[in-house]
């Protein structure tokens, strides 16, 4: 059974700088892949493979020293990976199709094995010990470790955990109760309890309206709009 944990983690200045490389070698690789696919299918009308498209590493190291020196390598391989796997969840219809990724967005790498904890800090290739608010702690294998930065500028580490244990089984024993969700109130059970609705995006929605007009009044490129672009995130 696999299950996943997201923990807010804290940077240095100069983990930061290590993490943007990586961010940017990864956005790179995947920017170039894409369009290498989508070239290859205009000329041949075929596709490329996820073993195909890792073959090409070795040979872009060469001529492009900094993806061997700012990033750990198996962030690369699992690039090409995720690549694959978004071209078959669109041709199985359950995705959009693989888009370019832009240095103004979320970030992300993930790290396929030698990531560990150690006590309120996780261990990452390259990047070194990260102050981590483990809230929950969780038992099994560690399979992939996700590192993303939103825009406002937070950073994230989503664990993906491969527990032993089996599930619990479902019981038909014991009295059921029915829950209808709303919108009035939040859910109504069949017992007759009510839990209101908070509401949490309504209480800010006059705000965020607010802070997304001065950022469309700035200037395009310029510090300010830069800055507006975190308060809006």
């Amino acid at each position: 059974m696999f299950k996943a944990y997201k923990y807010r983690i804290y940077p240095t200045h100069e983990q930061q700088v290590t993490l943007a490389k990586s961010f940017g070698c990864c956005r790179w690789y995947w920017n170039y892949a894409l369009n290498l696919c989508q070239e290859t299918y205009r000329t041949t009308g075929k596709g490329l493979s996820r073993g195909y498209l890792q073959g090409l590493l070795p040979a872009l190291k060469k001529e492009y020293p900094w993806l061997k020196e700012d990033v750990y390598s198996q962030c690369l391989q699992v690039v090409a990976l995720n690549l694959s796997t978004a071209y078959r969840n669109f041709f199985e219809k359950r995705a959009k199709f693989p888009r370019f990724k832009s240095k103004h967005g979320r970030q992300s790498i993930s790290y396929p094995q030698n990531v560990k904890f150690e006590g309120t800090y996780i261990k990452l290739p390259k990047v070194g010990l990260v102050h981590c608010r483990q809230h929950r702690s969780f038992e099994g294998t560690i399979k992939t470790v996700t590192l993303s930065q939103n825009p406002d500028g937070k950073y994230y580490a989503s664990v993906l955990v491969e527990n032993p244990k089996e599930p619990p089984l479902l019981s038909t024993e014991g009295k059921a109760i029915g829950i209808d969700l709303g919108l009035t109130d939040f859910a109504i059970t069949s017992e007759g309890s009510k839990y209101n609705n908070p509401k949490h995006f309504d209480k800010h929605a006059r705000n965020l309206k607010r802070k997304q007009q001065k950022h469309a009044r700035k200037r395009k490129g310029s510090k300010n709009r830069n800055k507006s672009r975190v308060k809006v995130a």
